[in-house]
């Protein structure tokens, strides 16, 4: 199939509603690239999508975070086990959420042990997303807060810290953990030690003109399956580790490749680059219960797959039938993009969309079939 079979995926995907345009990257076993795109950017803007259209990616951010963290880790600046209270007083005596009273207080208490850059970049941290936790949701629904307004002040714990794993802001405490550890804000860094040597141009936490001229529109699928115009995600002073940046497909390809590089093409040295690849624990990780179906469906990535989680991926721990082999990295962003990188293959691939709900089924059986277009070529 090769990259026509890709194409072909791309614009069956559009000609069928699962979005209005859509961009894809390919990292072929032979090191080469082949960039797709079809469709307009949004139902809005007629313009024809190009492979170097621009997205908010989301969630695709916290590998990139998490690389640069495991950067200064290597070169002895942050420690892996060391509690990151030491650097960011606010998450120095976390509190643990145990449930509510009668009248549906919350009932907190503090935490048993400290919260590590470890448990961080795995998730282990208790720092939760509140729109994939129902406690979280009902706690700040009586509090009258939300998750990000508390950070990076004192945000609650869903569990004590390596209890558990849970999906949510621990990337986005890495973030601010490099920006206190490197005496810079994380965009500076990341721009200097990672997107800057990598090439990528079209990365950005906030995106100048440049990039908001190639901007694709934000859409929500509605009640009926069709898609309707939905608010753009702001660009923001706060650089967000877990999920701030806008980027193109090829120019996340170039971080992937960075990823499965013997060399870390430059950027990643060989501890990071294990620390990136090993399943740092057996727990099972990566499913998701949404607390909040207009943001995201519940996600279930590889069903039947053993899946740990690294310190930047989700991992697979069996060979995915026609597809990814075992060992394989993965994540996604919360607008519908998603990417996996195979090590043992060299290949890696990024389909990008831009639309709510997460983890939407046509799109997921859209990168299904893309990923199976990849490898059948």
């Amino acid at each position: 199939m090769g990259s026509q079979g890709v194409q072909a995926v791309l614009d069956r995907a559009v000609a069928e509603g699962v979005a209005p345009g859509l961009t894809a990257a390919v990292l072929h076993a032979d090191g080469g690239e082949t960039l797709h795109a079809a469709g307009v950017r949004g139902i809005a803007d007629p313009t024809p999508m190009s492979a170097d259209d621009v997205f908010w990616i989301a969630s695709c951010t916290k590998a990139i975070t998490s690389a640069a963290a495991l950067q200064l880790v290597e070169r002895g600046v942050l420690d892996l086990d060391a509690p990151v209270g030491e650097r960011l007083p606010g998450l120095a005596a976390p509190q643990v959420l145990e449930g509510f009273a009668d009248d549906g207080t919350p009932r907190l208490r503090p935490a048993r042990r400290p919260i590590t850059l470890r448990t961080l970049l795995t998730h282990t941290s208790g720092l939760a997303y509140d729109f994939f936790s129902a406690d979280l949701t009902r706690y700040y629904a009586h509090t009258g807060g939300n998750l990000m307004a508390d950070a990076p002040g004192e945000p609650v714990l869903a569990f004590d810290p390596g209890d558990g794993w849970q999906y949510g802001i621990s990337t986005d405490a890495a973030g601010w953990l490099v920006e206190q550890a490197a005496g810079q804000g994380l965009d500076a860094y990341v721009a200097e030690h990672i997107t800057g040597p990598l090439g990528m141009a079209d990365t950005a936490f906030v995106a100048p003109p440049s990039l908001e001229a190639r901007a694709v529109g934000m859409h929500a699928r509605g009640p009926d399956g069709a898609m309707v115009e939905a608010p753009a995600f702001p660009s923001s002073p706060v650089y967000y580790g877990g999920g701030g940046l806008r980027s193109t497909a090829p120019d996340y390809l170039k971080f992937l490749r960075a990823v499965i590089a013997e060399d870390g093409a430059g950027v990643l040295g060989p501890k990071a680059r294990a620390w990136l690849h090993a399943a740092d624990s057996a727990m099972p990780a990566g499913e998701l219960k949404t607390a909040a179906p207009p943001l995201s469906c519940d996600f279930s990535p590889m069903p039947g797959s053993p899946k740990t989680w690294t310190l930047g991926f989700l991992r697979n721990e069996a060979d995915i039938p026609g597809g990814r082999r075992a060992g394989s990295l993965a994540w996604g962003g919360l607008a519908n993009c998603y990417y996996w990188a195979d090590p043992r293959s060299g290949v890696a691939g990024a389909l990008f969309a831009q639309f709510l709900p997460f983890a939407d089924p046509a799109m997921l059986g859209a990168f299904e079939a893309f990923e199976r277009a990849v490898y059948a070529g």
